[in-house]
């Protein structure tokens, strides 16, 4: 058999568990080796039985915590995960270890390296990404106005400047600036975009066409449908006996959640009448802060086996969590960290299930009082399930298997 490589980020559950189940499905039609720099959810790798390999070098705590800031949306430069000095070590890395290994392609989300490397070592490579992360999202204009800019709606109309970002993004070279450095060492045609770097010789998008309804997509991009994590663990004991006679709310924030802001929501949903699920200890570790008796904070939950026991889901708009709470049929109160989380948040307020608030303008209050209004909202609950229904035909996994073995096992 062929050899597939999954290079993840190990510090991204989303992207991590997207890879997993694209690689359980890919199970006899390929070789599987995993590939990570570091990250606390590489462990799910390891107990999911794959061979896995540590790349080096590994990412440093100091590292990790300044992932932790971009991927909250902290910094203006939202994709300015390595450095040309970072790229210049990691990139003749990858490429020995692919002349070593042989594959057949190479995966990548989020492990940026990967879009020189393969390249340069003349590696089909392989990008999953979804409907708002592609050329044609921002040629269709459907891209709004980053919500840290948000005071500039006062000055301008939003329709102007929500088309001068859609454009300004197939403009702008500047996030790939450092991946065209690198990538003239060998050869490399030079990026026009960070968008055009990461996408792949094929991209395959964890969504359908339905979500965000684009006129057309190129011959290399392949809708394969939802990637949600279904990594197999417990469900707390305080959550199975959880009573059910009130709502219940799903508040999670992934591997990308404001701590600050976390701890204001938390603390508001004191004396609301319903019950708050909320895996985002990590997010408030070492806070201090006041868990009102109506919540119940863990560490990382299954979410598809848990969200569907909420009837609202409050979450950042990370496509994983977004596609779960849809698969879920829980109307979404949304506050994205940063734009493409805002983008995926979008695409559900257009279609009728989601309210997207603005983590720099609105109040942990704003959240509670969607929360009440989505409660009392059937239309809401009807789009849900209407979308929830079309999700639901598609086998993200398989889909995208039975594509790389189409590709490349044969």
């Amino acid at each position: 058999m062929r050899t597939l490589i999954f290079a993840v980020a190990g510090y991204n559950l989303a992207e991590t568990g997207r890879m997993l189940e694209i690689a359980r499905a890919c199970k006899g039609k390929f070789e599987i080796i995993f590939a990570s720099y570091g990250g606390q959810y590489e462990h799910f790798i390891v107990e999911a039985g794959f061979e896995f390999k540590e790349m080096e070098p590994r990412l440093t705590r100091q590292k990790l915590d300044r992932l932790r800031v971009v991927l909250s949306g902290e910094t203006l430069n939202t994709v300015g995960y390595l450095t040309k000095k970072e790229l210049l070590v990691r990139v003749p890395n990858e490429i020995e270890f692919f002349k070593e290994v042989k594959p057949a392609a190479v995966l990548t989300g989020w492990c940026l390296s990967i879009t020189v490397s393969a390249r340069a070592a003349k590696v089909p490579f392989v990008n999953v990404l979804h409907s708002t992360s592609i050329q044609e999202y921002y040629k269709a204009g459907l891209q709004t106005w980053p919500d840290r800019l948000y005071w500039l709606e006062k000055i301008f109309p939003k329709e102007k400047l929500d088309a001068r970002i859609n454009k300004r993004i197939l403009e702008i070279g500047f996030p790939a600036r450092a991946y065209n450095k690198v990538g003239k060492k060998y050869g490399l045609k030079k990026f026009k975009n960070f968008i055009e770097l990461i996408e792949g010789d094929h991209t395959l998008l964890a969504d359908i066409p339905e979500w965000v309804n684009l006129p057309v997509i190129r011959d290399n991009i392949h809708y394969v449908g939802p990637l949600p994590a279904r990594i197999n663990a417990e469900i707390p004991k305080e959550l199975q006996s959880l009573p059910k006679d009130r709502p219940v709310i799903y508040f999670a924030m992934g591997s990308s959640g404001k701590p600050k802001l976390i701890k204001e929501i938390i603390e508001g949903f004191k004396d609301k009448p319903y019950y708050v699920i909320a895996p985002v200890k990590n997010h408030v570790a070492g806070m201090d802060v006041e868990i009102p008796s109506n919540v119940i904070v863990t560490g990382f939950l299954p979410a598809h086996k848990v969200n569907p026991m909420a009837d609202i889901s409050v979450i950042h708009g990370g496509q994983n969590t977004v596609m779960q709470a849809i698969l879920s049929g829980t109307p979404i109160v949304g506050m994205g960290m940063h734009p493409e989380q805002e983008a995926n948040l979008e695409a559900c307020v257009r279609k009728g299930f989601a309210v997207r608030l603005n983590k720099w303008r609105d109040k942990s209050a704003d959240v509670h009082y969607w929360i009440d209004k989505l409660l009392k909202d059937d239309e809401a609950k009807k789009e849900v399930e209407k979308f929830q229904e079309q999700l639901m035909k598609w086998d993200g996994p398989a889909n995208a298997a039975r594509f790389l073995y189409e590709t490349y096992g044969r």
